[in-house]
């Protein structure tokens, strides 16, 4: 599956399993970077295949994906033995020891300027990532060694708990590799990042495709910040657009940049299309909208 539709389908297909696999999601997202501009030559249908066939080779991607989940694997496996009696102390404790340590898994403000940092199969060659990805790394590694884990969605700042998250939990910071949180270090974090303050439901577990989301959302603002690379927005929308449940408005960031990208037809249809689903409950907006829509096909005059 190295062609666009066949990466979109299979991204589609993922995010809509009963219990989504995390690695793989953020994996196609690292596939979709990664991509061409196009799908590969096609042989000729009039081109007779050869009497016997040649292997067929692994596409470049599907063995990025592969090495990316048996690098996974492999870290697992050098944690130690800890068992269910651990508690979360010391699961979050050996994560540290072998990640943060060991492994040197870690983050600093100049990977905020890199693509890199938000692709799971480069931050596992790279170590280095934005806070969501090194935490994605270590959910992932400890899920494989059985520790009780989850995500912890931060305003501004995703970070990792063990343990039960209503009762007894600690919180790790991968991105300052697995520095142990006390709530008022969590305090800190957000209100560096937002200004607001905590509430104890920011604490509450990550969902995976809320994690694939914000992983997207973090890719979007990259690219939002270089218009050179319209491209990457608007693959990371169009895969956002993919999951099962995302804020209405990327229908309209799509349209517009669509526009932006000089595509003035499909721009103006994705335009008008979202002003009738808006219409009912904000008409002054669709009225607005409808307008944007008809300066976009003014365009092609």
């Amino acid at each position: 599956m190295h062609d666009t539709t066949g990466r979109r389908q299979r991204f589609t297909e993922a995010a809509r399993e009963v219990r989504p696999d995390l690695a793989l999601l953020c994996l196609l997202v690292a596939a979709e970077a990664h991509a061409g501009p196009g799908p590969g030559t096609k042989t000729p249908p009039e081109e007779a295949p050869p009497e016997e066939a040649p292997p067929e080779e692994v596409p470049p991607e599907e063995a990025r994906i592969d090495a990316a989940q048996i690098e996974l694997d492999r870290l697992a496996g050098l944690l130690p033995a800890l068992g269910r009696q651990a508690g979360p102390r010391r699961w979050a404790e050996a994560l540290a020891q072998l990640l943060g340590e060991r492994c040197g898994f870690h983050g600093s403000p100049a990977d905020y300027r890199r693509l890199e940092s938000s692709l799971l199969d480069e931050v596992l060659l790279r170590r280095r990532g934005l806070p969501i990805l090194l935490s994605v790394v270590w959910l992932e590694v400890a899920r494989r060694a059985g520790a009780p884990v989850y995500g912890v969605a931060l305003p501004g700042h995703f970070v990792v708990g063990f343990g039960d998250p209503y009762g007894e939990k600690v919180l790790v910071d991968p991105f300052d590799g697995g520095r142990p949180l006390s709530d008022e270090d969590a305090g800190l974090l957000v209100a560096g990042a937002t200004g607001a303050p905590l509430s104890p439901s920011m604490f509450a577990p990550a969902e995976p495709l809320d994690i694939v989301l914000r992983v997207l959302n973090n890719i979007r603002a990259w690219a939002a910040a270089r218009p050179e690379r319209s491209d990457v927005q608007l693959w990371a929308l169009e895969l956002s657009l993919l999951l099962p449940r995302h804020p209405a408005r990327l229908r309209y960031e799509r349209a517009e940049l669509l526009v932006e990208r000089g595509d003035f037809v499909r721009g103006a249809r994705e335009l008008e299309e979202y002003a009738e689903v808006i219409a009912a409950v904000e008409p002054g907006t669709a009225k607005t909208v409808l307008g944007q829509a008809r300066a976009a096909r003014a365009m092609l005059n």
